[in-house]
């Protein structure tokens, strides 16, 4: 790590950042630290300013007070920027342009990239290396845009929505792949919609809000900080009925079995025990990670920011 790196382990850092577009301030005061080696998942609603920090890491927004360091050094330094791999969303991938040849294109800017093939396979698109980019699907060119931000064998990646209009199944293959570099030392920092990738992936969440952090900690921290627990269980009763229970948050079905979310567990297990004594396959749990998110946003309304 360089000499000039801000703390030991911390591989990027926002240190008390503010930045503003016109009368909007989409990063109020924000410090973040990323650790080297950890899978960072920042979390938000729509607005919230997760887009906004990621840009000033990378060195594509200038803070309008405090500092932003990429490996110890200005985000734009072209030494730091070369040991990063970046995912974005706005990436336009068009052109007649073979894919095998176009990740060959962006390996040669650093110096010592990833094998192209090894590059195509982690992202699962070997078999497209002769396709032209212009053909490829949705899904394909959002594992090609991967097979990008690994290309420069990168220490540290960006990883922007990376399994947006991805299916199920190849969804799953990233997960494999970001664990398997994970394991390798990578640092990975993650932003997503999907809070079951969060929950998969992350070794730290942090949630921001009206462009501050609110909760930092591991997926079972923060789940920890969500009062509601849950109630899975199959029984004759109606789920309208049961979410008209004093003590319940809500209730729904889910297949053939009726899921309750709920502060008071104990008492609304005897209400049901009492209406429903055959009531069976009774599963009790601390909340989702959907339910702490939802829990520690709700009370702080979005404004508009990026």
């Amino acid at each position: 790590m360089d000499m000039d790196t801000q703390r030991v382990g911390t591989v990027a850092e926002l240190e008390n950042v503010t930045k503003r577009y016109g009368n909007v301030t989409a990063v109020d005061g924000l410090s973040l630290a990323v650790r080297a080696g950890e899978v960072l998942s920042l979390l938000g609603p729509n607005g919230a300013g997760k887009t906004t920090s990621i840009n000033l890491l990378l060195g594509l927004a200038q803070p309008g007070s405090g500092k932003a360091r990429l490996f110890g050094r200005a985000p734009n330094d072209l030494a730091a920027r070369r040991r990063i791999g970046v995912m974005l969303q706005s990436t336009i991938l068009e052109g007649r342009v073979r894919v095998a040849e176009y990740v060959g294109h962006y390996a040669r800017y650093y110096p010592s990239p990833t094998a192209t093939r090894e590059a195509l396979e982690l992202a699962g698109i070997e078999d497209l290396a002769r396709q032209p980019v212009a053909k490829l699907s949705g899904g394909q060119k959002q594992r090609l845009m991967f097979a990008l931000a690994l290309c420069g064998n990168p220490e540290l990646l960006f990883l922007d929505e990376p399994t947006a209009g991805l299916d199920v199944e190849a969804r799953r293959a990233l997960w494999s792949t970001l664990r398997a570099l994970a394991e390798d030392g990578r640092t990975i920092v993650l932003t997503t919609h999907y809070l079951e990738e969060a929950d998969a992936l992350a070794d730290r969440i942090v949630v921001i809000n009206r462009g501050r952090v609110i909760a930092e900690g591991s997926p079972a921290e923060i789940k920890s900080r969500a009062a509601l627990k849950r109630i899975r269980c199959k029984t004759r009763l109606a789920a309208e009925a049961i979410a008209a229970l004093a003590q319940v948050h809500s209730a729904h079905k889910d297949g053939a079995l009726t899921e309750i979310s709920t502060l008071q567990p104990e008492a609304v297990l005897r209400e049901l025990l009492q209406q429903d004594p055959a009531l069976a396959e009774l599963e009790v749990s601390g909340a989702r990670l959907e339910d702490a998110f939802l829990e520690l946003t709700r009370s702080q309304p979005t404004e508009q920011a990026a």
